[in-house]
């Protein structure tokens, strides 16, 4: 199962919460109490997401964190690596070193392209399609005379 972990999940709950009110600088606290997310992982976030340069920060008694670019510019791609690391499936599609099996293997080409694939797919979405309101599935209707034919 491919699953991505709760600070990462908590970064994109964040960084949208930021990207409603994206002109204003935001601090830890406020954002803690808009998304139910402790102040202490908050921060830990929001450091880390400045590093990265996803997120630019000022001190002193004026200061926050706002978004350093517009949320159409940021990708969940840039967000998962921003925590997660490099996005990859396997081993060797993080690194050749790193399986014993990568001199043998017939079938590494096939996971680049799965990889490949998938990390299009994260830097096609970004935090403004994050915070677009989700559009419901279309209900699947069968009438039932078309059933009993």
């Amino acid at each position: 199962m491919l699953k991505l972990s709760k600070m990462t999940d908590y970064a994109t709950v964040i960084l949208s919460h930021m990207a409603q009110d994206q002109q204003r600088q935001h601090g830890a606290q406020e954002i803690a109490e808009a998304t139910g997310i402790a102040v202490p992982t908050v921060s830990k976030i929001m450091k880390i997401l400045t590093k990265a340069h996803v997120l630019s920060s000022t001190r002193g008694v004026k200061g926050g964190y706002t978004l350093s670019r517009a949320p159409a510019k940021i990708t969940v791609a840039s967000v998962i690596s921003a925590l997660e690391g490099p996005i990859a499936l396997t081993e060797c599609t993080a690194s050749h070193k790193s399986c014993n099996q990568a001199s043998g293997c017939r079938i590494q080409g096939n996971w680049h392209i799965i990889n490949q694939r998938i990390s299009q797919a994260l830097e096609s979405v970004t935090l403004a399609d994050m915070i677009m309101p989700s559009q419901a599935p279309q209900e699947f209707f069968i009438p039932v005379s078309r059933l009993f034919r």
